[in-house]
């Protein structure tokens, strides 16, 4: 639903306002959240000064209220990525989304390579790389293996590893693709755990098709975080509520903010 060539019921908005972003980072943190994440569905920076020196400002308004910050923007250059670190920035999240077999199937807008270069940036600018992809896009095993191997044999472990199970959405060419099954989300989580131990896995988009029992094997099998908010970029997310909810009968405890 990101690509404007499809016609969804995604529709393009502006860069929201500095007081809904601010308030929505006190409402995050006041329900738990160690880690503020700001998206956009952009290619990449080109074009967008204005915006991104506004994102900026929100990076640093955003950790002086003690909350880490994680920012997906699409592609960003060296010089973008040295400004996001000045700023305050944690974390850059920037999937591969699969293999590089498999990618050319998916995406046509970027390659493989220059997703692998931004996420160089993002290292070497000091800020913690979120990399991860989507399961249940039609790939196979083997393309789910080699998502795994390509984030695990970067210079650097990604500090977060997040994994996402497709939610097709009318209007694209995945609408009709059958949901990824729990067992399979439960395999790549677990793998990812095993070759990435330091690395946080991350529950990502899609999460809100798994029941608490389903979303408890996730976490047993290597899971260790979770995005929450009512929204995931294009798609919808678990309710706050809910995910007390899960917390509470599983036990599970926030972690509060680190520094890098």
């Amino acid at each position: 639903p990101q690509s404007s060539r499809y016609k969804t019921e995604v529709k393009a908005s502006k860069l929201l306002e500095n007081d809904v972003v601010l308030e929505a980072a006190r409402k995050a943190k006041e329900a738990g959240s160690s880690r503020f994440c700001m998206g956009a569905a952009w290619r990449d920076m080109n074009g967008r000064k204005t915006n991104f020196n506004q994102i900026l400002e929100y990076v640093k308004e955003i950790r002086g209220m003690g909350m880490e910050v994680c920012c997906t923007l699409g592609m960003i250059t060296e010089d973008q990525a040295n400004q996001l670190a000045e700023a305050g920035l944690t974390a850059y999240n920037h999937n591969l989304d699969t293999s590089r077999e498999y990618y050319p199937k998916i995406i046509s807008t970027r390659t493989y390579d220059e997703r692998l270069q931004t996420l160089a940036h993002v290292r070497d600018a000091g800020v913690h790389v979120c990399s991860g992809g989507i399961i249940g896009l039609g790939e196979e095993e083997k393309d789910r293996v080699g998502l795994i191997h390509t984030l695990a044999t970067l210079p650097e472990h990604p500090e977060s590893v997040s994994l996402n199970a497709l939610l097709a959405v009318t209007g694209t060419p995945l609408e009709n693709q059958e949901p990824v099954s729990i067992w399979d989300m439960v395999r790549v989580i677990a793998t990812a755990r095993i070759v990435m131990p330091k690395s946080m896995v991350r529950l990502s988009a899609g999460r809100v098709r798994f029941s608490q029992a389903e979303q408890a094997l996730c976490f047993m099998s290597g899971a260790n975080s979770i995005f929450t908010g009512d929204k995931l970029l294009t798609t919808p997310n678990n309710a706050k509520s809910d995910d007390a909810l899960l917390f509470q009968t599983l036990g599970i405890t926030p972690l509060t903010p680190k520094t890098i």
